[in-house]
């Protein structure tokens, strides 16, 4: 894909940005392919018909920029938009915890999905485990954090090579360890772009796009979160979906809590809202909590049109679709 091809795509996607705005956000998630916020900048207004240059091709008209008619000092106000994904099937992984992934599962998984052919992967959080960089009581015989990421790593480069496909990485709370670690730790190599996550990960596995700061993944009328974007843990007497429906009250399906489940209702104007919880691709029975409800799982996600989605919540049993 070319610079400008990029610069286009998000203009597509988000028209209404300031073009500041836009090019922080292009920055952030390509830095692997442009230099600065500023040159992302300039190619925007290219493509706009702004830059006065007769050679131009505008091929997006200017829309419509949010207005400052009191000249309020400059804020520090973060955005929180989706991030918006265009395919036609998308299989989801969640709650993988490499290097405590399960082998049988994963492969189960990656069996199916290469008939199913989908040309989209998203890695739905915690794909790392971290464990030695947690906040929680470190068990000191479990794998140090270059091992992890090593680990980590070839499991993405397993699922590219079997599925041949874009991947989208969201971080999860287990993956945000890692920054959570610098921030308490290390706070002065906060901002050096060679201890960022992405750019580590980028050092050994590539065209991987990534998906942070909890944003939700936008795919037609569906949200895709992890999980753990609610202020609280998502608790309900039904069922983890039923928890998901009450925070989210929008067709949403999220990982986290390592346990399939699916719940539906019907709002007063007959608007059918579905949410889903998926099963993890780890181990089950963990040290620090061997006795739980999990199960193993994935989704398939077929998109038609511009708003319509399809789930398949796929459970697994000893290596055994569901």
């Amino acid at each position: 894909m070319t610079k400008i091809s990029v610069v286009r795509e998000y203009r597509d996607r988000y028209p209404d940005f300031p073009n500041l705005k836009l090019a922080r956000i292009i920055y952030a998630e390509n830095k692997e392919l442009f230099t600065s916020v500023e040159s992302i900048r300039t190619q925007i207004r290219a493509i706009q018909g702004q830059c006065g240059n007769e050679g131009t091709i505008k091929t997006h008209k200017q829309g419509p920029r949010p207005l400052n008619p009191y000249k309020l000092p400059e804020s520090d106000e973060s955005t929180f938009e989706p991030y918006v994904i265009k395919a036609k099937r998308i299989l989801g992984l969640f709650d993988i915890h490499a290097p405590y992934h399960s082998i049988t599962a994963l492969t189960s998984t990656l069996d199916y999905a290469k008939k199913e052919k989908p040309d989209a992967v998203i890695l739905g959080g915690d794909l790392f485990d971290f464990h030695g960089l947690s906040r929680f009581l470190r068990d000191p015989r479990k794998k140090d954090f270059a091992t992890e990421l090593s680990i980590g790593c070839q499991v993405i480069e397993v699922i590219q090579k079997t599925l041949d496909c874009q991947i989208y990485f969201k971080f999860g709370n287990h993956d945000e360890r890692y920054q959570h670690y610098l921030w308490q730790k290390l706070g002065e190599l906060n901002g050096v772009e060679d201890f960022e996550l992405e750019n580590l990960i980028k050092k050994r596995v590539t065209g991987i796009k990534f998906i942070t700061d909890k944003r939700i993944i936008k795919a037609n009328d569906l949200n895709i979160v992890h999980g753990h974007e609610f202020a609280s843990s998502i608790i309900s007497p039904v069922n983890i979906a039923r928890g998901l429906y009450l925070r989210a009250k929008a067709n949403t399906i999220c990982g986290h809590h390592h346990r399939s489940s699916e719940h539906t209702e019907q709002n007063i104007e007959g608007k059918i809202v579905t949410t889903w919880s998926v099963g993890c691709l780890s181990e089950l029975h963990p040290q620090y909590m061997p006795i739980n409800s999990w199960n193993h799982g994935f989704c398939m996600v077929d998109l038609h049109g511009s708003k319509e989605f399809e789930v398949r919540n796929k459970r697994i049993w000893k290596g055994q679709i569901l």
